[in-house]
């Protein structure tokens, strides 16, 4: 605690004109009270100059005269850079110290001393002049959102946090779960109720990612294999008429056997196929008997159940 002290100096000379120096000298005790009266002096602790008759201030019960006070414990104004002396009255806001008379708005240069504010890149600002330069609108409303009031932003836009509503219910959705839908916004129950397309297998509400498939949509774990059950989103599958299969059962139950290597074709990996009369061959498969060469694109002759290149029918 720093204290300000004023010494009224005693109008009282050190000896008593009425006494005689051989008086002094042989009353008792006369010694002792001078002593008494020389450690009464005040001094300041780091000029040492007398205190008596003038302001001190005292820093951890030590006495200093106002100017070395001022030199060594003053606090220097952020803004006008002087020192603020003793009895000036001094704000301060995060380890900056002001004059009162300096504590301004950055922008208009009206006073904070009792005025709400915020810095701007050390600056200090007052609100008005923060919320018209720098505060978002609220898109519901149109008015500015306020320094420190709740507020809601999502893709670029901002909220009051009781302008946010459902579109369906008109309810705040505050800090709850809500789902854009075009330009609009729903609270989960509304969105599933109203908005959301319904799975083709459960028919409950799909209200994140799905399949798509002959234009009707599913829960990825709803989106089976008609043979065997076992879910085909992000695997390859095929149909059979509307019902979808795994590679699989497709084969197993209705894909055509090459001639060639006696394997399903299913349309899956190369895909591509030739067919003759009744067979069907993997392209990769569709070679000459005889000498392997392929035959897609080129003339081939058929020797009973086998095909020969140009060549080799020539050869016979």
């Amino acid at each position: 605690m720093i204290i300000c002290h004023f010494i009224q100096q005693s109008t009282r000379s050190r000896h008593d004109p009425a006494e005689t120096p051989e008086s002094i000298s042989r009353a008792p005790g006369t010694q002792r009270q001078k002593k008494d009266i020389m450690s009464d002096r005040l001094d300041c602790k780091t000029c040492n100059e007398s205190l008596c008759g003038r302001k001190y201030i005292q820093v951890e019960e030590k006495p200093h005269c106002i100017p070395c006070y001022d030199r060594l414990y003053a606090k220097t104004c952020q803004e006008c850079k002087e020192v603020i002396g003793h009895n000036a009255k001094e704000l301060f806001y995060e380890d900056r110290h002001y004059h009162s008379h300096c504590f301004r708005c950055f922008r208009c240069d009206r006073s904070l001393a009792d005025e709400p504010f915020t810095s701007q890149e050390a600056a200090l600002v007052c609100s008005d002049c923060y919320c018209s330069e720098f505060s978002s609108k609220c898109v519901s409303c149109d008015k500015t959102v306020m320094p420190g009031s709740k507020l809601l932003e999502y893709g670029g836009s901002t909220w009051h946090e009781d302008c946010f509503v459902c579109h369906g219910c008109e309810k705040p959705i505050g800090a709850e779960a809500f789902i854009p839908d075009d330009n609009n916004y729903y609270c989960v129950p509304c969105y599933e109720g109203r908005v959301a397309p319904q799975c083709n297998h459960c028919k409950k509400a799909l209200t994140k990612g799905g399949v798509t498939y002959k234009d009707e949509v599913w829960h990825k774990e709803c989106f089976l294999c008609t043979g065997c059950k076992a879910p085909l989103a992000g695997q390859p599958f095929t149909s059979q008429g509307e019902s979808p299969y795994c590679v699989k059962c497709f084969s197993s139950l209705y894909a055509k056997k090459c001639a060639g290597c006696n394997t399903a074709i299913t349309g899956f990996g190369d895909g591509k196929y030739v067919s003759f009369e009744e067979r069907q061959w993997h392209q990769p498969c569709f070679k000459c008997y005889r000498c392997s060469v392929s035959l897609v694109g080129s003339g081939f002759f058929p020797d009973r159940d086998q095909i020969l290149c140009t060549d080799c029918n020539n050869d016979d």
